[in-house]
């Protein structure tokens, strides 16, 4: 009988000593995921068809907002409001870079993420690209997007986009830093802005 406690004992230790292992190891796989640029590196195009890349999140803060060109409502007042806190936080342009990523890289060839940018802002850069390449980097910034049909009786192939809505804030380093979130206050969105620039 004791010797039976006595093997209960052991394996009640032993377990106790690997979950505090991969307590400790999972924390530890945790932070090292957590350090370095936010994201995955990619190689995609700008609205004017020049190559870009991760590289481009680096050097000064960066506003990175997923979003696209179809989108009703969302999308337009994102970038016309993103648009006019860069104007507050960095009139001159040189401290902060903002992207408009697409989630449609299928309609959203760099020729109309050029259209729709241009006529939003001169301060934010459109990003698009293959299709997979795209989607890879979206996936890789873990950014949630799905396509959602408009009608499926009509089957006209017409669809939406179903996506995060917060700008994504990158120190100048390309870590995470932080969200804008869809309808934040517009004092405090300028005042996060503020904020990723003072802290570079």
């Amino acid at each position: 009988m004791r010797s039976a406690r006595i093997g209960v004992w052991v394996v009640v230790v032993i377990v106790a000593g690997i979950l505090g292992w991969l307590s400790f190891g999972g924390n530890k796989a945790s932070q090292v995921a957590a350090a370095g640029p936010y994201g995955v590196p990619f190689t995609l195009v700008t609205q004017t068809g020049k190559p870009i890349s991760e590289q481009a999140f680096r050097g000064k803060p960066s506003a990175v907002f997923f979003g696209y060109t179809h989108c009703p409502d969302v999308c337009p007042t994102t970038l016309f409001e993103l648009n006019g806190w860069l104007q507050k936080v960095d009139p001159d342009g040189t401290k902060l870079n903002a992207y408009f990523v697409t989630v449609d890289p299928e309609r959203d060839t760099p020729e109309i993420m050029d259209q729709y940018v241009s006529n939003v802002s001169k301060r934010i850069t459109g990003i698009s690209g293959d299709p997979t390449k795209v989607m890879d980097m979206v996936k890789g910034f873990r950014v949630y997007a799905k396509k959602v049909p408009v009608d499926d009786k009509q089957q006209n192939g017409d669809y939406t986009m179903d996506h995060t809505a917060s700008v994504f804030l990158l120190n100048s380093a390309g870590d995470f830093a932080g969200t804008i979130a869809y309808q934040e206050d517009p004092d405090v969105a300028v005042k996060k802005l503020e904020n990723l620039i003072k802290k570079g």
